[in-house]
């Protein structure tokens, strides 16, 4: 059965996905009722078509992101998407797609940008907690965490990833960036390209 993993103030609960649509909002009417303010009363609502489900904002003032990306249009779902709305965090479990042997076309991921062998450092320290952690929604690593490990200052650690938000397309100015760089460096193949993960 497909269902949602909702972390939420220190908590994990299971919502099973049972019906054809699923609403989050604020609301106590709602099927997934999340209790912050910064979530809108009516946020978002999943919906199971013939092809599996897909999320649509409604909206919100906060806004939701599928994968550290904030989503813009309906979007299709995919067996452990991470959708966040406000502080909870949802990881997305569909069995059957697992199982499946139906074979689906996609939008080949870009191909990496050209990266300078520092860049190439940072990703890769960067993007470890996503492909090693255990966690559902690992974060990576801080400004001072990456200088500490790769023995630079933080002014440099800055300036390559300034560097590789603009290689990446990653242009507007939030706190978010690096948790979507690594999404993005491990969607386009870094780890391939760095000859594993180590």
């Amino acid at each position: 059965m497909a269902y949602l993993e909702v972390h939420h103030a220190g908590a994990v609960r299971l919502v099973p996905l049972t019906g054809a649509l699923l609403t989050v909002g604020r609301a106590p009417t709602n099927e997934l009722s999340i209790d912050s303010k910064n979530v809108s009363r009516l946020h978002a609502v999943l919906e199971r078509f013939q092809p599996g489900w897909s999320i649509r904002d409604l909206g919100s003032t906060n806004g939701t992101t599928v994968n550290g990306a904030p989503l813009r249009h309906t979007r299709r779902l995919h067996d452990g998407d991470r959708i966040e709305i406000g502080p909870a965090r949802l990881l997305l479990h569909l069995p059957a797609e697992r199982h499946t042997t139906q074979t689906v076309t996609t939008e080949p991921a870009p191909p990496l940008p050209p990266l300078t062998r520092r860049e190439r450092d940072v990703l890769n320290v960067l993007c470890r907690p996503l492909i090693t952690g255990g966690q559902a929604f690992p974060e990576p690593p801080s400004v001072r965490e990456l200088a500490a490990e790769l023995g630079l200052s933080d002014s440099a650690v800055k300036k390559h990833l300034t560097n590789l938000f603009d290689k990446f397309g990653l242009t507007t100015n939030d706190d978010r960036r690096r948790p979507r760089l690594a999404s993005e460096a491990v969607r386009r193949g870094v780890f391939t390209a760095l000859g594993g993960n180590g």
